[in-house]
């Protein structure tokens, strides 16, 4: 894949320096990785609220990730209703579980800080359910490694603004987007991208009047052409 140009890696910087000064410098969060990877799986195709109201009934209701893992499905299905879809990600949580133990020997994702970040990318798809965007998260938020998770909102955000190429698709902007930022600005530019596109670069309708970085925006410039 060709890396992102100079200019495109400039014009990057620009919005990401505008949004910080926008939003301000985004809150973090850190999980173990073990604990991150079943957040994320609860997160798909779901609000983030009901993703962590999932997560806590989990924790609450079993004392560790052993127990979730020997549980009868329909305990850890109940435990997770609020995230939606309990029926497809108990299974999987399960059988995620069970993967790492057979591995590994034990519950832990921890031994991946040792890892290069490519074999970690690599060791953690093999697992059920978990593509580019769940392993990216995992080493970013929990690992402190370079990858730049690209989640509906990031992919819609960054093609709008031009930073990701029309028709490339999530899968192919993970690689993209790390060539194009920095590796330490890909947490705070992820977060900032995200919060961009929930509160003003929205899918259906865009609130281009307010947007801070309208100016750096293809989506923007054709909108204003055609409507000359």
């Amino acid at each position: 894949m060709d890396r992102p140009q100079a200019a495109l890696r400039r014009k990057a910087e620009r919005i990401d320096r505008r949004l910080e000064e926008y939003y301000g410098i985004p809150a973090r969060w850190r999980l173990d990785p073990l604990s991150e990877l079943i957040l994320t799986v609860l997160s798909q195709n779901t609000s983030d609220v009901n993703s962590w109201r999932a997560f806590e009934r989990l924790r609450d209701r079993f004392p560790n990730w052993e127990a979730v893992r020997d549980a009868p499905v329909e305990a850890v299905q109940e435990a997770i209703r609020p995230a939606g879809l309990s029926a497809q990600k108990a299974p999987r949580i399960q059988r995620i579980l069970r993967r790492i133990t057979e591995e590994r020997g034990e519950l832990s994702l921890d031994f991946l800080a040792d890892w290069p970040v490519e074999e970690a990318k690599a060791w953690l798809r093999r697992l059920d359910g978990v593509g580019p965007k769940t392993a990216a998260i995992v080493l970013l938020f929990s690992l402190d490694k370079p990858a730049f998770p690209v989640d509906t909102h990031v992919h819609r955000v960054g093609t709008r603004l031009g930073l990701i190429p029309e028709g490339m698709s999530a899968e192919k902007a993970h690689d993209w987007m790390e060539g194009l930022v920095p590796p330490e600005r890909y947490l705070p530019f992820h977060l900032l991208l995200i919060r961009h596109g929930r509160e003003i670069c929205k899918a259906q309708r865009p609130r281009c009047d307010l947007c801070p970085v309208r100016r750096e925006c293809a989506f923007y410039r054709r909108g204003r052409i055609s409507s000359l």
